[in-house]
């Protein structure tokens, strides 16, 4: 195993269609805390939105490009096909009712080697997972409406590859980034990092699906967990000599970012874990208002008048007749 490994999942980014429409479901219904508005820099007619625990922590955050008319994709290999929320074990049945009563597209709870694990889809069709899992101390984000903090999502659980061939996939994960095989189970194979705790797992499976097609209501990317940029810089010197074809160190104002694809195809990212979502507005008001980048303020009236007008949480309370259609 190599001396370097990821500390866990940092965030995953996925693709929803109205932006409207994904604030209502991820903050009013899954009760995550909208951590940051801002857009995609290499495309800033389009808003970037994260959503996660009180700061957004990393392991915490899930975050969109939302493009309004973007075409539905379709889950199969070389992606990431399902993204994983802890909850508390005895939660699972709450969030089953919870759901229910808003008219989400879930299905009932099965058992997954042990595991208890609810599956659910948002309004833009992307699979989540809402897992059983004990022991998890992290407290998430308790300032929902209608969400006890006893029962809202603690965080990133484990994200699921679908691989027309797992072999090569699972080789780079524990001989390149230093993963674990932590359990196998069928086509399903599961791999660790930093002692395999929730937030920090990895599910490969095995399946025979098309190729799948990369749109609205599919995962964008993955991004792992770099301490501090001298380790991201470790991180490319030795993805480089592997062969591998990797960015150039990428500021995204609150990480910085090197991306490469593994052997199916999914995209990987390695981000900082600082300098975090304070850098440009107070913990207490993350996620009220457009932040920019310094590179970006001089053309803030035309990315304003080109974004569309969000309602943010705080503006209404959901009432169980409100659905997410």
């Amino acid at each position: 195993m190599n001396d370097i490994a990821p500390a866990g999942l940092h965030h995953v980014t996925a693709i929803a269609a109205d932006p409207q429409e994904n604030v209502d479901f991820y903050t009013r219904v899954l009760g995550l805390r909208l951590v940051k508005q801002t857009v995609n820099f290499d495309d800033p007619g389009t808003y970037h939105l994260y959503y996660g625990d009180s700061a957004g922590s990393p392991s915490s955050i899930l975050t969109f490009f939302p493009w309004r008319g973007i075409p539905a994709g379709r889950n199969g290999t070389g992606l990431t096909t399902a993204t994983a929320f802890g909850v508390p074990p005895e939660s699972i049945g709450w969030w089953q009712t919870r759901l229910g009563a808003l008219g989400v597209d879930a299905d009932a709870p099965v058992d997954r080697d042990g595991t208890e694990v609810l599956t659910l889809r948002d309004p833009h069709g992307l699979v989540l997972d809402l897992v059983a899992s004990p022991g998890d101390q992290r407290s998430g984000w308790d300032g929902v409406s209608g969400i006890p903090a006893e029962h809202a999502v603690r965080g990133l659980h484990s994200v699921t590859l679908s691989e027309s061939l797992t072999e090569p996939t699972q080789r780079m994960l524990t001989e390149l980034l230093g993963m674990a095989l932590s359990g196998e189970s069928g086509d399903r194979s599961r791999f660790a990092m930093a002692g395999g705790e929730a937030g920090a797992l990895v599910d490969v499976a095995g399946s025979t699906a098309a190729r799948g097609l990369q749109a609205g209501g599919t995962v964008h990317h993955v991004a792992f967990r770099a301490p501090d940029r001298a380790t991201q810089g470790s991180w490319r010197r030795r993805l480089v000599a592997a062969g591998l074809e990797v960015t150039e160190i990428l500021d995204r104002q609150y990480f910085t970012s090197i991306y490469f694809r593994e052997p199916g195809g999914v995209l990987f990212e390695i981000a900082t874990d600082a300098p975090g979502f304070t850098v440009d507005e107070p913990l207490l008001t993350l996620g009220k208002a457009l932040k920019l980048p310094p590179w970006l303020e001089p053309s803030r009236s035309q990315i304003e008048h080109a974004l569309p007008t969000l309602k943010l949480p705080e503006d209404s309370v959901p009432e169980e007749s409100e659905t997410t259609s």
